[in-house]
């Protein structure tokens, strides 16, 4: 019995390594040759029989989504090194600075994922979740620490990472994107003073006040009087709104 179960340990650590040589190939073949490339053609840079790419991944999207979900993990480590090393508000930054730049060559896998409707499934869904929820984390201490804006949420810094791929990729010298790319996470620091106006416009005249015009939840227009306190809200949902997402905040 004890010999039997020997000669299978080096059977199952020749098949996780084969699984490992696979996975790293691929990720490598998707982002230099695109993913119409064959699984065949994988195992040929592989340096393996087709045979064990498929015992392993039975098809493009099951190899496709290993990747992806090893991706994600490497990014989830990435945030926990991060919260190690630097103060919140440089941890959140730095962090989502590597996303960016790690995310910058792999747009063909992205514009998949947002194509093809039957993704994520199950294993890319829940590394994605543990990303965002390791992403979430940063920014809490992050505003805990006073280092970013009160009023940023994780889904605006999911979009402003997508913004940042886009621009790095968009321009011609990496470090000039890069640069730019630090000036848009900057703009996720509380400001030092008064912000200006992006168009200059004219002052407001004497009966003219300068309370807020617009809803701070939905945006929509104000009606805002010359007497009494202004309003911050357009109705009693918007306040609602807005009053448990500050519940929801104190309790994470």
């Amino acid at each position: 019995m004890a010999s039997g179960s020997t000669a299978t340990a080096p059977g199952r650590a020749d098949a996780r390594r084969n699984r490992e040589i696979v996975l790293r190939t691929a990720t490598l073949v998707f982002e230099q040759e695109g993913l119409k490339v064959s699984l065949g053609r994988i195992a040929q840079r592989a340096g393996v029989g087709a045979g064990t790419v498929y015992r392993h991944f039975p098809t493009k999207e099951v190899l496709l989504e290993a990747v992806l979900t090893e991706q994600f993990a490497v990014l989830v480590a990435a945030a926990d090194r991060w919260a190690a090393v630097a103060a919140p508000g440089e941890a959140l930054f730095e962090f989502m600075l590597e996303v960016i730049e790690d995310s910058a060559g792999r747009r063909g896998v992205c514009d998949v994922l947002n194509e093809d409707q039957g993704w994520p499934r199950a294993n890319l869904a829940a590394a994605t979740q543990r990303f965002r929820d390791a992403l979430a984390r940063l920014l809490l201490e992050a505003k805990h620490a006073g280092a970013v804006r009160a009023d940023v949420r994780p889904e605006d810094l999911s979009a402003i990472t997508a913004g940042g791929v886009a621009l790095l990729t968009a321009h011609r010298d990496p470090a000039r994107g890069t640069r730019l790319v630090r000036l848009l996470l900057d703009g996720l620091r509380p400001p030092v003073t008064q912000p200006k106006a992006l168009r200059d416009t004219p002052p407001p005249s004497r009966h003219e006040t300068t309370a807020a015009r617009h809803c701070v939840e939905c945006g929509i227009r104000l009606r805002v009087g010359t007497t009494g306190r202004p309003p911050r809200y357009c109705g009693p949902t918007c306040r609602q709104r807005a009053r448990r997402r500050r519940l929801a905040d104190l309790a994470s």
